[in-house]
């Protein structure tokens, strides 16, 4: 084999070996892929403000309809102070049932959410930063990152849209994952383009001059 076809032959290998290292910038694997389906919704958590209806079969003298206090608490006659905030309806029929059995006989209760003050505000996404309008609006169960920079007018000019980040709250903390914006408003390339969740932040910062 001559030299110059070795050398055509390790300059072809070498190509093959960037092409195949160069690619997309990684993006975070552990949210829901746009087209994920959608989960088992989780039991509503109540909130302070919510107005919860409390009914004691065949004890209606027992039974009321109170909001939650901003400690969390709600008032049953009887039993007084219940903890309701934070926990699901169920949850607070089952402890209001145990708190009556050592008044009344094998008591059932149920425990329905009149209004949802809370939710109203904890369902939000919000869009801040360099947007033509910052936002912060309802959530709708299939909102993606970019439906919630269009609702905001899109990036203004002063924005630097691929150093944009979504912020979301979990169970060990609030976590940023970046969001490549220009490429997803410029060259429809969605992998960034993450489905939302009830209580999403997502930032878009200025350019650095």
């Amino acid at each position: 084999m001559s030299i110059l076809r070795k050398l055509l032959l390790v300059c072809c290998a070498l190509t093959l070996v960037v092409a195949c290292g160069s690619g997309p910038k990684p993006i975070a694997d552990e949210l829901k892929p746009i087209a994920s389906p959608v989960s088992e919704t989780p039991s509503y958590k109540i909130g302070p403000g919510d107005v919860v209806n409390i009914k004691v079969w065949k004890n209606p003298n027992l039974s009321v309809e109170v909001p939650v206090r901003p400690d969390g608490y709600v008032s049953v006659p009887l039993i007084g102070d219940v903890l309701a905030s934070g926990e699901s309806p169920e949850d607070v029929a089952r402890t209001v049932e145990s708190r009556l059995a050592q008044y009344i006989r094998s008591p059932k209760a149920t425990v329905i959410v009149s209004d949802l003050v809370s939710h109203e505000f904890l369902s939000r996404v919000r869009v801040v930063g360099a947007v033509a309008a910052p936002k912060s609006i309802g959530f709708r169960q299939g909102m993606t990152v970019l439906d919630l920079v269009l609702e905001a007018g899109g990036v203004n000019e002063f924005a630097e849209p691929d150093r944009a980040f979504l912020h979301r709250k979990t169970t060990e903390g609030v976590k940023s994952y970046p969001i490549y914006l220009e490429q997803i408003l410029n060259k429809g390339q969605l992998e960034s383009n993450y489905a939302l969740e009830p209580g999403d932040v997502v930032s878009i910062p200025e350019r650095r001059f």
